[in-house]
């Protein structure tokens, strides 16, 4: 069975944008997990992510609080065909990263993060896969808002995909 992954982080709503964009919306219908790496900043995409997600895998950031700190964990974790997962939101710095989060999380396959709102994927030298998504709503300095997509089966990550959005209007 092959289940397909939605990764996503750094949303900030209502702050950065009003709503997600639509092709995100239509990337969670498809999801067979939903995966969020923190820095919600209101509870309503929680309630809405969760209610509109087959599953939902998900942390809180530093910009989360009350309500998001109580409903959710600082480190979410999911095995997912044979996969490891984990997602947090923040990792330090990039210089090291790979290393200090093999240390970390050497229970993990795969670590799901979010905070810089800079896409990345790395592998650690002990073979953790590092991915963040970026953000769907707020690029900061990088070219595109972005999230990702992602397939796991047979113990196996596979597809995994950075999309850009278009420049909202």
């Amino acid at each position: 069975m092959v289940t397909r992954l939605l990764l996503l982080a750094d949303t900030h709503l209502p702050k950065r944008a009003r709503d997600l964009p639509a092709e995100v919306w239509r990337a969670v219908e498809e999801a067979d997990v939903v995966v969020h790496a923190g820095d919600w900043a209101d509870v309503g995409l929680l309630d809405e992510l969760e209610a509109r997600s087959a599953r939902l895998l998900a942390c809180w950031g530093n910009n989360d609080h009350g309500e998001l700190r109580e409903r959710l964990p600082e480190v979410a974790r999911a095995e997912l065909e044979g996969v490891r997962l984990g997602v947090v939101h923040e990792t330090g710095q990039a210089k090291g990263r790979e290393e200090r989060m093999a240390a970390a999380y050497a229970d993990l396959d795969v670590l799901v993060f979010g905070h810089s709102h800079i896409p990345w994927d790395t592998v650690a030298p002990t073979g953790l896969r590092l991915l963040n998504p970026g953000s769907p709503t707020d690029r900061r300095r990088q070219p595109h808002c972005t999230y990702m997509t992602a397939s796991v089966a047979d113990g196996e990550l596979s597809d995994v995909t950075l999309h850009r959005l278009p420049p909202r209007a």
